[in-house]
């Protein structure tokens, strides 16, 4: 006699994904000075996973909708690629100075770079329905995060190979995005019903007790609060400023069109 699976039951205060990261200090300056030349094997190999990913994205959230929770090898899959990513991330971000293995393994025990994933539970199909835009405020500021680090890494990269290090309001910000990052696809992703919160950190805890990493709990100093913050004002002009030179050239374009038909 085959017993039927308990259902899974929508948890009333949903875990959210945690991160550790154990910076190392100092870093090796000459992966400094080389890491995008470095990375660029890890890149490729996100860009091919989050390819296969989109795939198995598609899948799940049709199994999410008819099964009220993310079918079990759709859940290994996309938690292997999200832990993945993060790390490859926090390697070019410069937060960490070890190199990422190429590993499946969602919280390998030699890496310097874990993320934890809550256990997985059943779905509201009416937000499994609407994820994209349910998802899309966070997942604009975390594009809005990258874009604003992007306009200043050169700087980054000049402060981290002259120091030897990251600031530590600089690894806080870094960190904060990197988790807010974490913490929102893997809301998008069906992975957990817990909508991302603690771009500015977490509270401290009231008891004494040791944290487990520089970012578990991730306690942001005033002056990595303030970088977050300048991070996403950066972003903002960016993107601004991006779609204005689009905008322009695509009307320079029209009036070259017009001119030269006019001279026909």
């Amino acid at each position: 006699m085959t017993v039927a699976p308990e259902p899974l039951i929508v948890a009333e205060s949903p875990e959210p994904v945690e991160l550790d990261v154990f910076a190392p200090e100092p870093q090796r300056r000459w992966t400094v000075l080389l890491r995008l030349l470095l990375a660029v094997p890890q890149l490729i190999a996100v860009w091919l996973l989050q390819v296969a990913g989109t795939v198995v994205v598609i899948v799940g959230w049709f199994g999410a909708l008819v099964l009220g929770r993310l079918p079990e090898w759709c859940g290994e899959l996309l938690r292997s690629i999200l832990a993945y990513e993060v790390r490859v991330v926090s390697y070019v971000l410069l937060l960490v100075d070890v190199y990422p293995p190429f590993t499946f393994d969602t919280a390998p025990v030699t890496y310097p770079v874990r993320v934890w994933f809550p256990a997985p539970t059943g779905l509201n199909r009416l937000a499994v329905l609407f994820r994209f835009l349910l998802a899309l405020p966070m997942l604009v500021v975390t594009n809005l995060l990258y874009a604003g680090w992007s306009t200043v890494a050169l700087i980054v990269w000049l402060v981290t190979l002259i120091l030897g290090r990251q600031p530590r309001p600089l690894f806080e910000a870094s960190a904060a995005g990197l988790r807010i990052h974490a913490r929102t696809m893997a809301y998008f992703l069906l992975l957990t019903p817990a909508y991302p919160w603690g771009l500015f950190g977490d509270r401290a805890p009231a008891s004494e007790q040791a944290p487990v990493s520089p970012t578990r709990p991730l306690l942001v100093s005033t002056a990595g609060r303030v970088l977050v913050v300048v991070f996403l004002i950066l972003g903002i002009i960016a993107d601004v400023t991006s779609t204005t030179v689009s905008s322009t050239d695509n009307d320079d374009d029209t009036s070259s069109e017009i001119v030269a038909h006019s001279a026909r």
